[in-house]
């Protein structure tokens, strides 16, 4: 009889998580507290490390029609314009073994939603919040919120894609969901219309633009219709609690005062979005597993991480394929999910400490920043993309 899987949350990293299982022969049960699946969100990079877990469960192909292949990735000095590099990766494929895809992030979640929705084996349930974990020998129970209703479900494993402040961590006393913090760090976000930027900015490109405090960053979506804007500032917020973006057009002049003395192109992208979002960053410290029993963490639930490495879906989606692995590999649930954690935590961990760190060379001014370009140009295209090989082979 098919083992039952239960997942919260439909994310990137949760529906990677149903495909992956439904295809071990779980029966997987979804649960998701937002009513409906929103356009919400940018622009993403998919690195060769997720798109490879997406081709093998055969999902590449419906993602690779809503995305974009960029040729290069080019770093700008901020203030000028000057180039410090140009990494092509147009031959991702060659070198990696997997395509680099950019995409938004809602056509991602689209797509993994269909194609898990259309498997026999997998059901969604929308506005439904998983509101209580229980585990024993003979499995795991949860206890589920749909408006007014209380109701319960048991499976033989529960998946915690939950999200930054994870209800499911806390429950098995990984980390209260109070527990993340402000990482100094706010990022605005935006697309803006293809005719209303110069034609070097919806190039097939990743422009990334380097100052001191902060960053910018943009590419093309939706076959060049769009283009994703991501402009990264330091900041004393202390707000309230933020869960979700709040309207950045509020913090306009911080915005456009962090990029008041940068080059005429990249303050031209600045004024040419109409609407901003605001995400503050916030950070939470690695943890030293990600199971307990018939109980895994996913994604943000499990490493939440800077976004200075794109490296935020691509490791919830590595997740969730190790996870499944696991599974297929043993028969005691508790064991596989052992494995699994023992697998991820020391990659993950890498990757959110190396993700802070390049965080904080993009912010480099004066003498440091001067040496960080000089460095950049000497290392040249091949060397600064041999940095990658360890990320992006998986």
């Amino acid at each position: 009889m098919s083992r039952r899987a239960l997942v919260a949350g439909a994310g990137i990293g949760g529906l990677t998580a149903a495909l992956a299982l439904a295809r071990e022969d779980f029966r997987v049960e979804i649960f998701e507290r937002a009513p409906v699946l929103e356009e919400f969100g940018a622009g993403l990079q998919l690195t060769p490390n997720a798109t490879r877990v997406l081709r093998r469960l055969g999902a590449l192909e419906a993602v690779s029609a809503l995305a974009t292949a960029p040729r290069a990735i080019r770093i700008l000095r901020g203030g000028d314009g000057v180039e410090l590099a140009n990494l092509p990766i147009e031959d991702a494929e060659r070198r990696w073994g997997a395509p680099y895809l950019v995409i938004h992030r809602a056509d991602l979640q689209r797509a993994l939603a269909e194609r898990a929705t259309r498997l026999p084996n997998v059901a969604l349930h929308l506005g439904t919040e998983v509101a209580g974990v229980g585990a024993d020998g003979g499995g795991v129970s949860i206890g589920l919120e749909r408006g007014l209703a209380t109701l319960r479900e048991e499976g033989d494993v529960l998946v915690g894609a939950d999200g930054l402040r994870s209800l499911v961590r806390e429950r098995i006393g990984l980390g209260a969901a109070d527990a993340a913090r402000f990482s100094g760090r706010v990022a605005f976000r935006a697309t803006v219309a293809a005719g209303k930027v110069a034609a070097r900015a919806h190039a097939s490109e990743v422009t990334l633009r380097l100052g001191a405090k902060a960053h910018l960053v943009h590419y093309p979506l939706r076959q060049g219709r769009i283009v994703n804007l991501v402009a990264v500032i330091e900041s004393t917020w202390r707000g309230e609690r933020v869960d979700h973006p709040w309207d950045g057009d509020a913090d306009r002049p911080t915005l456009e005062r962090a990029f008041g003395d940068w080059s005429r192109e990249a303050r031209a992208l600045i004024d040419a979005a109409d609407d901003w979002r605001a995400w503050p960053l916030y950070v939470r410290p690695p943890i030293p597993q990600y199971s307990l029993g018939p109980i895994a963490l996913i994604g943000d639930a499990a490493h939440p991480m800077t976004p200075f490495l794109a490296q935020g879906a691509a490791q919830a989606i590595e997740d969730a394929d190790c996870l499944a692995r696991r599974l297929a590999e043993c028969g005691d649930v508790a064991k596989a999910l052992a494995a699994y954690s023992g697998d991820r935590v020391a990659r993950t961990t890498r990757v959110q400490r190396d993700a802070l760190a390049q965080g904080a060379i993009y912010h480099l001014s004066g003498p440091l920043a001067f040496a960080r370009d000089l460095a950049m140009r000497a290392l040249g295209p091949r060397r600064l993309l041999k940095r990658y090989d360890w990320l992006y082979s998986g």
